[in-house]
């Protein structure tokens, strides 16, 4: 993919603090993409059939839901992710961990190819992407969910909002847990920090959807406030059935 509209402090700072790419994480030409030639043919995308509440890719076209989303309820409304997750999961963890926060322009413009108009369908007032506990944050040295979404805000238009949902709960990793516990590691984790009554429609940004656990925690919290319509973008998502 190329970028063709790079500042000259752009430029300056690829010259400086080289870009790596997403995929390989090797060091890019300057200047000229944002990820690897051989490697973007590599990257699988969640394509149609697709659960119409999580996204996640279904292989059988009779189904409209997948297995998790007929046997369980979500409070969001529905949402769409990019990529399937096992091609992508050492990308995201870099991501996440590894000091990558780069990848966010790349991941953003990918999201805005592919899925531009889902997205401008939701008519969004708001991304908002979901909080990190402080301690957490400030050992990574950011919320690599605000990363993507403010890149995205710079695609669409539409404003990322950092000050409504707070996570005021140190939870434990949710890697760790199974459904249940996901559910109960996430109650009273987040609270709401500013007005959103204006807020009619609102777009939760994340890296990975597992069981849709943390969208719900959050989703609830903006529903208890008024906020009428939540939509979900994430990067990566499973297999459906």
């Amino acid at each position: 993919m190329r970028n063709s509209n790079i500042s000259l402090g752009g430029r300056i700072k690829d010259l400086l603090f080289p870009r790596h790419c997403p995929v390989c994480d090797d060091i890019l030409p300057f200047g000229e993409q944002l990820v690897c030639g051989g490697c973007a043919a590599k990257i699988q995308y969640i394509k149609p059939p697709t659960c119409r509440k999580c996204g996640k890719q279904l292989y059988d076209e009779g189904k409209i839901y997948c297995s998790d989303c007929m046997r369980r309820e979500h409070v969001f409304d529905y949402g769409f992710a990019l990529y399937d997750y096992q091609s992508m999961k050492k990308s995201v963890y870099r991501f996440k961990y590894g000091h990558r926060g780069e990848y966010a322009q790349f991941y953003a413009r990918d999201i805005y190819r592919n899925l531009r108009q889902e997205i401008c369908a939701m008519d969004a007032d708001a991304f908002i992407p979901v909080p990190l506990h402080r301690t957490r944050q400030d050992k990574r040295g950011y919320n690599q969910a605000e990363l993507l979404a403010r890149e995205l805000s710079r695609l669409f238009g539409v404003p990322t909002r950092t000050d409504i949902v707070k996570r005021t709960k140190k939870t434990l990793p949710q890697k760790q847990l199974n459904a249940i516990s996901r559910q109960n590691n996430l109650k009273k984790a987040f609270n709401i920090g500013s007005d959103v009554v204006k807020l009619n429609k609102t777009i939760i940004i994340d890296d990975i959807y597992t069981t849709g656990s943390t969208l719900d925690a959050v989703a609830s919290e903006l529903k208890r406030h008024g906020v009428g319509k939540i939509y979900f973008i994430t990067l990566c998502i499973g297999e459906g059935i």
